[in-house]
């Protein structure tokens, strides 16, 4: 039996020239249109106008990606990118934060509620958190094929090899790999998914949409909560995180959770005033 799984993934699916067609673009475009499917059928449940639903998926897919990468840029490295702001538009050259990609998609929803739904921001929020667990737990899937944001050494029968030299390997060098790691983009993956579930049981079996905020805040406990708890075993994404006791990404994480912990207090909150409210009519 083997102490020890070796990744040797492609990163790549297939070339077009010279771009390449990469597992981790497959996995946003697969998590894109499956989420539309999904708030599809939420908006003929709550029979909405069909139109609202295109412009949030633009809204949304702009604030991911210009967020995650300005994310990227200025939380983890701010120094060289604001010396070299042209690299920002470099998406191809990796770098995307999911905590940044959270804050774009704040902003994004802020615009379509205003000029679109003219709904609360949470009234959105609460649908399109369902299907998000889904994207993310498939970003973090692209993250393994890229053999990137792993964890520390492992003794685990489960630990990864992956490849360090990764470019080099793919040109043809000798593979050297990392020791024995933890696959923390499986477990953030695992916990993502089963959010995704969560989020889906609430909303479908339970009506949960209808107390405002609460499949919103249960959605950020959840994910950033997770994600604070796997940073402990993952190795830093900066140089500048070695010696913090709390990363960049835990620091991040923490006042999301609170505002998740405020949603789901909120939500019961104000459900109780308004059965109160009804029983003493």
């Amino acid at each position: 039996m083997l102490d020890y799984i070796t990744w040797t993934a492609d990163p790549a699916i297939f070339n077009i020239g010279s771009r390449e067609i990469r597992w981790y673009a497959l996995a946003f475009a697969v998590g894109f249109a499956v989420g539309y499917m999904i708030v599809a059928r939420m908006w003929k449940n709550e029979k909405l106008p069909p139109a609202w639903i295109d412009s949030l998926l633009m809204y949304t897919a702009l604030g991911t990606v210009i967020g995650a990468r300005l994310g990227h840029c200025l939380f983890y490295d701010p120094g060289y990118y604001l010396a070299h702001p042209v690299d920002i538009l470099k998406t191809w050259e990796g770098g995307l934060a999911s905590h940044g990609g959270t804050l774009g998609i704040v902003v994004a929803v802020y615009l379509y509620s205003k000029r679109v739904s003219h709904h609360s921001m949470l009234w959105t929020f609460d649908k399109l958190v369902v299907p998000t667990g889904l994207v993310a737990a498939l970003i973090r899937l692209g993250n393994l094929m890229n053999h990137e944001i792993y964890g520390h050494i492992t003794d685990k029968p489960w630990g990864f090899r992956f490849v360090e030299n990764l470019h080099a390997w793919r040109r043809g060098a000798e593979p050297v790999f990392t020791a024995p790691s933890h696959p923390t983009q499986l477990y953030e993956a695992a916990c993502y998914l089963l959010t995704f579930a969560l989020c889906m049981w609430l909303y479908f079996k339970k009506d949960a949409y209808r107390k405002e905020g609460l499949i919103f805040g249960l959605f950020m406990i959840c994910i950033f909560g997770s994600r604070f708890f796997i940073e402990f075993l993952k190795n830093v994404q900066e140089d500048f995180e070695t010696n913090m006791f709390l990363n960049m990404g835990q620091l991040l994480s923490i006042p999301f959770v609170l505002a998740g912990i405020y949603f789901v207090w909120q939500a019961f909150n104000k459900n109780k005033t308004y059965e109160t409210k009804r029983n003493n009519q």
